[in-house]
């Protein structure tokens, strides 16, 4: 009854005053009567209006700024995955794609498309949100620092990172020497050149060198923990020195600078003695994700801008302010990271590739096509290389370190990336730099970014260890080995239960190990070992539980699909263990067309296509993770679906096809180590015809009698299915169930898909 009430109402309510408003326009074209309207031939005036409605509208600035984003960001992303699979940080990857959208490709090739798409009244817009994006940036950056440690490890730090900065600082204003007379702006004075020419040689990128260390694994090892500590010092320093730079920069002369240097100097100390000290106190009162609510979140936020904004009047860059905020934010690893989520996501997927672009846009690598100018840009380079790298390693070699490690630091603090870009577009817009110095130096930094990673396994290759069996190898031969890798605790703790259900009787001759991966653009290198101590601490308790020994293994990826895989493969295992994640397709009919979508412009499906390994128009009836372990993987992977039965004890495998035969051992291994009750549905016939599975049933039941039963049911009804813990069934006919949109699907209990 209430519902008619309510339709009536509507109807009314929407008619009545629909009726009112045409009325209302029907009386009011009588108030037209002696104005001169434009009169437009009815054929052509509605069609006409739209398409002059449509131009306008795509030429507006907002339209064509939210066309460049969404440019910006499928082209950074598309070279960012091209960057990563072949083992570089996405940045290398999405400076590529600024470069590639800026004039020395699209704006040389098409440049009909790069004048329309980045027209240069437009430009502006650009580089204001990308100036947004860098302060926010800059921020987290500051905040990823972690003085403790930097505090525990500081004398050596300090001597590295001092000398790896003094080091190519020299060189640096020793090439702006020779080069001062043909590349510097007119106006500028040979001190102002000669000091950016130095801070472009001796920055490190410690966001990037971070996460190498991260990736590689090493940010346990000694080597790790030394070389974050000295790009964390260098980091601090080198903006200082910046600071100071372009306080001479603008000041004019260094007499004048002291004014700006005094406060420069004033500032930091208030924000290290009086701001930071109450920022501690807010954080104390306020370190949980509940207790952060807007109006403190508003006071960190502000001090953010009040900070970049200070710095800006100073006349030492509002970046300088952003990274000093960061600083003082209170030391809490917990409280850092859940503010650094509120930020990072926005300022690095969206804003920050703007910045890349609008860097690309001053790149015009076509300018250096005079042989003199390459030959320059290649000193740049080698300069650059010689100082940084042979700095870091002397000074690292002197403090006592090992010639691999040395090397390893000198390899590492190399690496310049982002903040590179960051200093040579200070320089550029101060007109310190010209177009050419800052494409060649644009150059140094892709350059010795990308060569980070090959250096390290050079390195490593010229130092390798040869391989010795160790106890613990002889001790795994011949085991029944288990991976069981998880997104998070409870999908382990449920595989945990799962593997030892699997294998608990023979707990002698088993190995069971849990993986977690996380990617490395999530983890910051103050909270690693709390997150890993965190994500293990159930799966840990669930072991002494099950009394089911279990090693863990943690790594931070940058592309976890392929380290699941690689680690599986080159580990020995005899089954991979995953959780099925939901599939972008599932559901509805956009999401069908969605998942339609990333079958043709996902990179690995179209990889996968074009080796064969995928049909180009079939559906996987899994999310991209799995199908990609699924396709990868060399030994059996089981894909588990968790309905949340706690126990494995009643089990249910349907037989569709002679193949299924294989799921009869995993039967057996669950009714030996676990006594389960295993039900086998003969759906097609055909096991009666096997002579395999009619063998190995029989001799189940010789061993285990009663625990395991044939049915040729060819319906199975709900009590049944309700009865059941878990399904055991192949990837074959599981894709068939998919397919044909079983009703079993809805009502089966927790579901164990097995790839042989």
């Amino acid at each position: 009854m209430g519902k008619i009430r309510n339709a009536i109402f509507y109807v009314a309510t929407i008619g009545g005053f629909g009726a009112l408003m045409y009325w209302i326009i029907g009386t009011g074209k009588s108030l037209e009567a002696g104005r001169t309207l434009a009169q437009k031939s009815v054929a052509t005036a509605h069609w006409d209006d739209f398409v002059a409605s449509m131009i306008h509208n795509l030429e507006h600035p907002l339209a064509i700024l939210l066309a460049q984003i969404i440019t910006i960001i499928f082209v950074a992303r598309f070279f960012g995955w091209v960057s990563r699979k072949i083992g570089q940080p996405s940045v290398v990857g999405e400076i590529i794609a600024g470069v590639v959208l800026g004039p020395s490709l699209v704006g040389m090739y098409w440049p009909e498309v790069s004048t329309h798409l980045f027209p240069k009244e437009s430009l502006g817009n650009l580089q204001f949100l990308s100036q947004i994006g860098l302060i926010f940036f800059m921020f987290v950056i500051g905040m990823e620092l972690d003085l403790k440690v930097l505090r525990n490890k500081a004398h050596d730090a300090v001597v590295i990172s001092h000398a790896s900065i003094i080091f190519p600082f020299s060189l640096g204003v020793g090439l702006a020497y020779f080069i001062y007379e043909r590349f510097a702006p007119a106006g500028v004075d040979f001190l102002s050149f000669a000091l950016f020419c130095g801070v472009s040689m001796s920055i490190t990128a410690f966001p990037v060198l971070a996460r190498i260390v991260q990736e590689r694994g090493i940010h346990k090892t000694r080597l790790g923990a030394i070389a974050i500590t000295c790009a964390a010092a260098d980091d601090i320093t080198a903006w200082c020195i910046l600071a100071v730079v372009i306080a001479i920069v603008k000041a004019g002369s260094i007499t004048s600078a002291f004014y700006v240097i005094a406060m420069a100097i004033v500032y930091v100390i208030l924000m290290i003695n009086v701001v930071r000290p109450f920022l501690k106190r807010v954080g104390e009162l306020n370190s949980t994700r509940e207790s952060l609510s807007k109006p403190v979140v508003a006071i960190f936020l502000l001090t953010l801008i009040i900070s970049a904004y200070v710095s800006e009047i100073i006349g030492i860059h509002a970046l300088f302010g952003a990274f000093m905020a960061g600083v003082i934010m209170p030391e809490s690893g917990k409280f850092r990271n859940i503010f650094i989520e509120k930020i990072e996501d926005v300022s690095v997927i969206v804003l920050l590739p703007l910045f890349f672009v609008f860097t690309g846009l001053r790149t015009q690598i076509g300018l250096l096509s005079d042989v003199s100018l390459l030959s320059t840009a290649c000193w740049i380079v080698a300069i650059a290389v010689i100082g940084k790298f042979v700095g870091s390693t002397i000074a690292a070699k002197f403090v006592g370190q090992n010639w691999k490690d040395a090397l390893s630091i000198g390899a590492l603090m190399n690496t310049r990336g982002l903040m590179e870009l960051v200093a040579l577009n200070i320089g550029y817009d101060l007109g310190v730099l010209t177009p050419e110095i800052f494409t060649m130096m644009v150059l140094m930094a892709l350059i010795t970014t990308f060569m980070t990673g090959p250096s390290l396994d050079l390195i490593n290759y010229f130092w390798r260890q040869p391989k010795s069996i160790v106890p613990q190898e002889i001790e795994m031969k011949g085991k029944y080995r288990i991976l069981i890798s998880f997104a998070n605790s409870q999908s382990g703790k449920t595989l945990l239960r799962l593997a030892s259900a699997l294998t608990k009787k023979q707990s002698g001759n088993t190995g069971i190990t849990a993986l977690h991966l996380s990617l490395s653009s999530e983890m910051h290198s103050f909270d690693l070992k709390d997150y890993e101590k965190k994500v293990f601490a159930p799966i840990l308790v669930e072991s002494e539980i099950l009394e089911q020994p279990v090693s863990t293994d943690f790594k931070v990826s940058n592309d976890i699909n392929h380290d699941i895989t690689h680690q599986a493969n080159h580990g020995d295992y005899d089954l991979l263990l995953i959780g099925l994640g939901q599939s972008i397709f599932e559901g509805t009919i956009l999401g069908k067309v969605l998942g339609f979508t990333t079958q043709i412009i996902n990179p690995d499906r179209l990889i996968d296509k074009f080796i064969g390994k995928e049909g180009l128009f079939e559906n996987s009836p899994f999310d991209e993770r799995t199908r990609h372990i699924v396709l990868s993987a060399k030994m059996p992977v089981g894909i588990f679906l968790d309905k949340k039965n706690e126990e494995f004890n009643r089990i249910f495998l349907p037989v569709f096809s002679p193949e299924d035969a294989f799921l009869v051992e995993y039967a057996q291994k669950f009714i030996h180590n676990n006594g389960a009750q295993v039900t086998v549905l003969d759906a097609t016939g055909d096991s009666k015809n096997t002579t395999e599975m009619r063998e190995t049933v029989r001799h189940i039941e010789q061993i285990a009698p009663n625990h395991i039963a044939m049915r040729s049911d060819k319906i199975i009804n709900k009590e049944f299915l309700g009865e059941q813990d878990l399904m055991l069934i192949s990837l074959e006919s599981w894709k068939k169930l998919v397919d044909s949109h079983s009703v079993w699907l809805t009502d089966t209990p927790s579901v164990l898909i097995i790839k042989p």
